[in-house]
């Protein structure tokens, strides 16, 4: 009987010990070719950006080539779903923006389901964005822009980069909480909605930190406030909006995704990565100087986020009535 309780041991031992060898091998081995990095927008805006600057990063660091594959379209959902649908063996990313979050809030139908279909890997950076005005608008914060919109109800206008874009979830969110009547100015890209408030084709937009720094350089656009938590080191003296209206956080993040089944351990060997390409100066300081907070999140804490933020979205999307087919 103690031959074979201690035979049974054995085994079950000798079980255990390939299983952790077999969870350990793919990141041991990883990676052994060339791995694609879908960014699902064109080239240049944060994405692209951030995709590129992790795909250097990873080429010097893991010795194989990461390269970026641009597959723009549908609001980023095209690039999404080649990555949901690749084999999850590590060699097909993703790095694509909060944009991923919103289409999941406001898609009827969407190919892939975020939260199932994709593993996410880590955040990157986030981004927030500014409220600016024209400089012909009489109102010098906040408050005085709300008050200004409810004098004139429907007669102030907003751009933006699209119906469903991020900085029309901004302006969705302070017509929500404000309770004023302001209309909406769809344009093709963050580009022209800026290009309409500093030529004062419309009254106000939300737009990144970054963007707004020719027209605050120029004084063709005077800010109002931020949408992150605290006040950006970009524009230290520009109020935020959570301080007018509590939990108004509208940020831009960015972060890496891998199909769902991926190894955890190569998840996890892709995590710190990341890490450590946020901890060098060279990295930190360029996300820094694009208006971004580094932020290298863990993969557990990154899913737990994207939860959030789908739900918040999806709150604002239901208030604003607003579906896409």
């Amino acid at each position: 009987m103690d031959r074979m309780i201690r035979r049974s041991r054995c085994l079950a031992l000798a079980s255990l010990l390939a299983a952790c060898l077999a969870t350990g091998a793919p990141a041991q081995t990883y990676p052994s070719k060339t791995v694609r990095v879908i960014i699902p927008t064109a080239p240049s805006g944060g994405s692209d950006m951030q995709g590129r600057l992790m795909c250097k990063r990873f080429t010097e660091s893991m010795g194989q080539p990461f390269f970026a594959d641009n597959r723009p379209g549908a609001s980023g959902t095209i690039g999404a779903d080649v990555v949901a649908k690749a084999p999850p063996d590590g060699y097909t990313l993703l790095v694509t923006s909060s944009q991923i979050a919103i289409s999941a809030a406001i898609y009827q139908k969407l190919p892939f389901d975020v939260l199932k279909d994709l593993a996410p890997v880590g955040q990157i950076a986030s981004a927030p964005q500014l409220l600016l005005v024209h400089p012909s608008v009489p109102a010098r914060s906040v408050r005085e822009l709300v008050a200004l919109a409810r004098q004139k109800p429907g007669k102030l206008n907003a751009g933006s980069s699209g119906t469903g874009s991020v900085n029309y979830i901004a302006f969705e969110m302070l017509r929500q909480a404000a309770g004023v009547n302001v209309a909406h100015v769809p344009y093709k890209s963050g580009g022209a909605s800026v290009t309409a408030v500093m030529s004062g084709e419309v009254d106000f937009i939300f737009t990144g930190v970054v963007q707004a720094q020719p027209l605050l350089r120029s004084q063709r656009a005077r800010p109002l406030a931020v949408t992150s938590a605290k006040p950006s080191p970009v524009v230290p003296d520009v109020p935020t909006m959570s301080s007018i209206y509590p939990g108004f956080i509208s940020a831009n993040w960015y972060a890496m995704f891998a199909p769902a089944g991926t190894p955890a351990a190569i998840v996890t060997k892709l995590n710190s990565e990341i890490v450590s390409a946020i901890r060098t100066p060279e990295i930190r300081d360029f996300i820094t100087r694009e208006g971004a907070e580094p932020v290298a999140s863990a993969p557990n804490e990154f899913a737990a986020y994207l939860k959030t933020e789908i739900e918040r979205y999806t709150k604002v999307a239901r208030a604003a009535n607003l579906k896409v087919e």
